[in-house]
């Protein structure tokens, strides 16, 4: 006799997503195999993690491109100061210098941001964006599911090791949709999540040594993402809103209280 036929929403497909990272025993294992061969639920997410893994591993490293290393080298050079003409007073002299000096300054910290988080380079991206891909899979995506930040930020405290800023930004269209925990850089981290229209916003949160600094923007296979520091934390918002939307989301939560 045949068993159960598994509806459009099997209950057993977030066991698909736990048995990719390892976390089913042998029994387990076995038991969604046998289950797999007759759920198409459960084939397609099987399906849905494997091309996404592929992406992970294989497309999201790639290195910076010859002529945007180019460019970067071109403008640090148009930067240098050249030494003034002999006629010059010594004032006009000193206002060149300082001048240049600034312009050489701000163009090199240009040149930095960029290279921070040009494809490719020393950066978070590729695991940022791959955790946003990995949470979108079924059952994945929120631990505590609330719309409220009272209930969801005293979710973190004594499973992470610092507390998260949780804002209310439905008034400005972002609703607060829930929380998780997430995987990042060798630690464990916050992930708030957020929504625009039917796009999902995650804003990944965790300590960071460095003061306050302002929002810095690239993208990586279809999907932006903004990073700022504030009051002794580092985040980091993904989601495939539109560059303009996913700015005016962080300019937004940095206003919130």
């Amino acid at each position: 006799m045949s068993g159960p036929q598994p509806s459009r929403d099997c209950e057993m497909v977030l066991l698909v997503q736990a048995e990719f990272d390892g976390e089913l025993d042998a029994a387990q294992a076995a038991a969604l195999a046998a289950h797999r061969q007759q759920c198409p639920v459960c084939q397609a997410a099987g399906q849905t993690l494997a091309r996404a893994r592929s992406l992970m591993r294989d497309e999201l490293y790639q290195p910076i491109p010859n002529d945007t290393r180019q460019r970067i080298m071109a403008r640090l050079d148009a930067a240098r100061p050249t030494p003034p003409a002999p006629p010059l007073r010594s004032r006009l002299r000193a206002w060149w210098t300082a001048g240049i000096g600034f312009g050489l300054g701000a163009a090199c910290a240009t040149a930095l941001a960029v290279l921070m988080l040009a494809p490719g380079g020393p950066d978070l991206v590729p695991e940022l964006v791959a955790s946003h891909i990995r949470a979108l899979q079924p059952g994945h995506l929120e631990d505590v599911v609330s719309t409220d930040r009272h209930t969801v930020k005293p979710w973190f405290d004594g499973r992470l090791d610092f507390a998260p800023s949780v804002r209310d930004l439905a008034a400005a269209g972002f609703p607060l949709k829930g929380g998780r925990l997430d995987y990042i850089d060798g630690r464990t981290v916050a992930a708030l999540v957020y929504q625009r229209d039917k796009h999902i916003i995650d804003l990944f949160v965790w300590p960071e040594a460095e003061g306050a600094g302002g929002a810095a923007q690239t993208e990586r296979h279809g999907y932006n993402v903004v990073h700022w520091t504030w009051d002794g934390m580092t985040f980091w918002a993904v989601s495939d809103v539109e560059p303009g939307q996913l700015r005016d989301f962080a300019k937004t939560w940095q206003r919130a209280s």
